[in-house]
């Protein structure tokens, strides 16, 4: 038996699990984009606020954390895929 039916059955045993943990990881990616970018905001406004310049730090803050988290998303997003395999 292959390696590919073996999957197929045990997906088809454990189907709750397989519902559960995909809304586990579904939280999980939400939360690993949405705090950085609330933290990175925060800093952004911080900075505005105690030292004024011509570029919105806020901004900066925001962007960093989007990509920051989108980043960290993305690596337990792979690091799942590769448990499933």
């Amino acid at each position: 038996m292959g390696r590919k039916e073996q999957r197929r059955r045990s997906a088809r045993r454990e189907k709750n699990r397989a519902v559960w943990l995909g809304l586990g990881l579904f939280g999980l990616v939400g939360w690993s984009v949405a705090v950085p970018t609330l933290l990175g905001t925060a800093l952004g406004v911080w900075v505005d606020q105690r030292f004024p310049s011509r570029y919105s730090w806020t901004l900066m803050g925001l962007i960093l954390g989007v990509a920051g988290g989108c980043l960290i998303a993305w690596y337990w997003v792979k690091r799942e895929g590769r448990r499933d395999e």
